[in-house]
């Protein structure tokens, strides 16, 4: 009984294995899945909001379109890998996008924090105008891929 317990324990861990050894390899999105706007909002839903409310969503479009915005010209939403571009998956193109996406969540990172300290002095106004300036963005982003 022991010897069955220890063989199946023992295969068990090398599927596991296995199974992670082949994502590593796996094709890499361009734009993480994360990357997605529930819901856009028109000026007069904005004004009913807190400053509190208006600041996180500030940040939350922020993220958006740094994850977004250098990679228009590969893909405008998620899901898009490099070997749905045709980009060759190899070890140093999937480490290079590693690095870009190490860079790009240090920059977020630090570009957050600075919004965090610095966004509750702002007027109310100019955060409903920028968030607005914002969901055009986003909404201009998708028109663009129905272009091309």
């Amino acid at each position: 009984m022991k010897i069955k317990i220890i063989l199946f324990s023992f295969s068990l861990f090398l599927i596991t294995g296995a199974s992670f050894a082949q994502k590593k390899d796996a094709p890499k999105s361009i734009i993480s899945d994360k990357v997605r706007i529930s819901k856009y909002h028109d000026k007069d839903e904005l004004d009913r909001m807190q400053k509190g409310q208006l600041l996180e969503l500030y940040i939350e479009r922020i993220k958006l379109l740094v994850k977004t915005l250098p990679y228009i010209a590969f893909a405008t939403k998620p899901g898009v890998t490099m070997s749905t571009l045709g980009i060759p998956n190899t070890k140093d193109n999937r480490s290079i996008l590693d690095d870009e996406i190490e860079a790009s969540d240090a920059f977020l990172e630090t570009t957050l924090n600075f919004q965090r300290t610095m966004l509750p002095y702002s007027d109310k106004s100019n955060l409903i105008a920028a968030i607005i300036f914002y969901e055009d963005t986003m909404k201009a982003i998708h028109q663009y891929s129905e272009f091309h």
